[in-house]
């Protein structure tokens, strides 16, 4: 059972067979890891309810970043560093006067909070997952880590075909960072426990629409598996922070 078959109606399923969508597109040889926006904001700074979260975090997911995808983030960067592959933050502070958010502020009647505010720890990646010496950290001011931001760029100089995308939220950013990504032709798969929002519809028609069209989604295990049969350092005559991780675990 996918996670988003209890919220689709018949004549989705339907739709979706008979005209072909849907097929998997398979992992590709040289993978990055991308931990899109996991910070306190998206976050809040511990497990509670996500009403009592979203009071002092207007971003805030709740339990859908504690319960389930902050730990199978771990998991995964876990089973990436074993392999010395790529990993990739994002996280998207404003200036202090909103500018840099442009049209963006208008949908939100708390747009002048000052959790994502430059400097402020609500920018910051929490603790569980945080960035190790060597990991690449992109600065983004919209949706998408591709939009404005070098990432193609690095992308292409490493010689990386694909990403694994986790993080947050489903429908928005990591929506958006996905599609971009196949736009530029290299292959995504979001294992979905690895992937959270703050809606529980919202997160589960993202990742159909996005399984559909655009991207395979998998689950976690599927993920580990497929990491855990890469070869050790693919990534080491390109991406230099991995072969000195290289050189110092050889001793």
């Amino acid at each position: 059972m996918a996670v988003w078959d209890d919220v689709l109606t018949e004549t989705d399923r339907t739709v979706f067979a008979e005209a072909g969508w849907g097929r998997r597109a398979g992992y590709g040889e040289r993978p990055a890891v991308m931990v899109i926006d996991v910070n306190y904001n998206f976050c809040g700074d511990r497990a509670e309810p996500i009403l009592d979260s979203i009071r002092r975090w207007r971003y805030s997911c709740g339990p859908a970043a504690w319960e389930r995808g902050i730990p199978a983030i771990r998991r995964i960067l876990e089973a990436a560093r074993r392999k010395r592959l790529p990993i990739i933050y994002t996280t998207n502070p404003r200036r202090p006067d909103g500018f840099d958010l442009g049209v963006w502020s208008l949908k939100s009647t708390r747009a002048e909070d000052e959790v994502d505010v430059m400097g402020h720890k609500g920018n910051e990646i929490v603790a569980e997952v945080a960035p190790k010496e060597g990991d690449l950290f992109i600065e983004k001011r919209k949706p998408s880590a591709f939009f404005g931001t070098p990432l193609v760029s690095h992308l292409n100089m490493m010689g990386a075909d694909s990403l694994i995308l986790t993080g947050t939220t489903t429908s928005g950013c990591v929506r958006a960072s996905a599609v971009d990504a196949l736009s530029y032709d290299f292959r995504v798969t979001i294992p979905h426990e690895a992937v959270f929002d703050r809606g529980e519809v919202s997160h589960k028609i993202a990742l159909f629409d996005l399984h559909m069209k655009y991207v395979d989604v998998t689950d976690l295990g599927d993920v580990l598996s497929y990491l855990e049969g890469l070869p050790p350092g693919l990534f080491d005559r390109t991406y230099p922070p991995s072969a000195a991780a290289a050189r110092e675990g050889s001793g």
